[in-house]
């Protein structure tokens, strides 16, 4: 949002949070209710990435937007009552920008109103434990009974980085298409300024003050800082710094990782909202209206975009899911694969794109080319513009990334290895 030079003075919280593990490293008014101004956007769009997985509505419905979404005050994209824009560009208007008439227009496109939204919300924060947490919108602007607290939404946190890790890069993206226009970040200072900083969400009211939950990752450690009630933005960066720093010297070098459980849903069939005009591709590739309930039909095509897409499903769907997932970080869709067995004996390391990651070696061609398929849709936020390489040795065949640069390669083995996901670096010196 954007704020005034000088902010009222709003309660302090904090909290630090171990990643990989869930366990507190330091807390101080953690469970105290306050205003979350656009930390709400979290859950937002952690209800959006939730409702794309079961089929509810897909990255390219056409939203129409309404005149409650399109009045909403700034930060806004500048939607107009009436139009119609994709879901994916308010995802990202919403992530990036944290504009308020992107929120409610998602919320209004899946739930059908932001009031039967907040409640979504509130059903999915209390299945995560949220239990000091109530939502009265979608967006955070201040509404009596709008509250929620540092543990809280550091949990909030942990849910987005590990449960849709796929959908994780829109918070650390400078900027972003977001249709109508390019939007920037709202937090570019504090991902630049901090060493591994990779999100998460910013927030600011007059009554809530400067308050931001943030992420970074260094090798094996991750940790997670929400503040509530920060003076302005440089002294709310100055003490995330502060605390991250705190929580990376306090954090194991080494530690298992326990992924959050995913909330429970409790119904496999939503009612699409009667604003949304989605649309999606059936198993024999043909477009298809979607209107109330998601056939039985469709979701093999449709399946959650973090399982391993089964064989027995038609490849038209497959590349239909792995070209949406694709989609999400903007980049092109994976080249085909070299139909004759490649034996890649020395990588240049001069410079640009020449590494590449191994994530395992199979018995069969067919075996390989299935991971590649699986590990791509798991983790296309690190492998974009990746190719897809299956390499045939003595002892199998081995199934590769190629392209990447060092940097990205490295980020991809390690978010790999923390979901128990074979990877080595593929590269020599000279």
């Amino acid at each position: 949002m954007v704020a005034p030079a000088a902010a009222i003075s709003a309660p302090y919280a904090a909290l630090i949070m171990d990643a990989r593990t869930g366990e507190v490293l330091h807390s101080r008014n953690a469970d105290t209710r306050l205003h979350p101004a656009s930390l709400t956007k979290m859950m937002t769009l952690y209800i959006a990435f939730q409702a794309i997985q079961r089929g509810e509505i897909t990255l390219d419905t056409e939203v129409r937007v309404t005149a409650n979404a399109a009045s909403e005050p700034p930060s806004k994209l500048g939607l107009r009552a009436g139009q119609t824009i994709r879901l994916r560009y308010l995802l990202r208007a919403a992530a990036v920008k944290s504009a308020n008439d992107a929120a409610t227009a998602i919320g209004e496109a899946i739930s059908g109103s932001e009031e039967a939204f907040a409640t979504r919300m509130n059903r999915t924060a209390a299945a995560m434990g949220m239990t000091n947490t109530t939502f009265r919108n979608a967006h955070g602007l201040t509404q009596s009974g709008h509250m929620s607290t540092a543990r809280d939404m550091t949990v909030l946190g942990r849910h987005v980085i590990y449960d849709f890790p796929q959908y994780y890069n829109l918070f650390s993206r400078r900027t972003a298409d977001a249709g109508i226009s390019q939007v920037s970040h709202t937090n570019t200072r504090f991902l630049n300024a901090y060493s591994g900083a990779d999100g998460i969400k910013t927030g600011f009211t007059n009554a809530a003050g400067f308050n931001l939950t943030a992420s970074a990752q260094r090798g094996q450690e991750r940790v997670i800082v929400t503040v509530f009630g920060g003076t302005s933005t440089a002294q709310r960066n100055a003490k995330v710094t502060e605390l991250m720093d705190m929580g990376f010297n306090r954090a194991p070098a080494m530690a298992t990782l326990d992924r959050p459980e995913q909330p429970t849903v409790n119904d496999n069939t939503v009612a699409m909202a009667s604003n949304a005009r989605p649309t999606t591709m059936n198993g024999s590739g043909k477009t298809v209206r979607v209107t109330g309930r998601v056939s039985r039909s469709l979701r093999p095509a449709l399946r959650p975009l973090t399982e391993a897409p089964s064989l027995a499903v038609n490849t038209d769907s497959i590349a239909s899911a792995l070209a949406e997932a694709i989609q999400v970080t903007s980049a092109p869709a994976a080249p085909q694969m070299a139909p004759a067995p490649e034996v890649v004996t020395r990588i240049s390391t001069s410079g640009g794109r020449h590494w590449g990651v191994n994530v395992g070696r199979f018995n069969s061609r067919y075996e390989a080319e299935k991971v590649l398929i699986q590990v791509a849709l798991n983790e296309m936020s690190t492998l974009e513009g990746a190719v897809r390489r299956v390499t045939q040795r003595s002892g199998g065949f081995d199934a590769n990334f190629m392209g990447l640069t060092r940097e990205g390669a490295d980020l991809a083995c390690r978010r790999l290895q923390a979901r128990n996901q074979t990877c080595f670096m593929l590269g020599s010196a000279g």
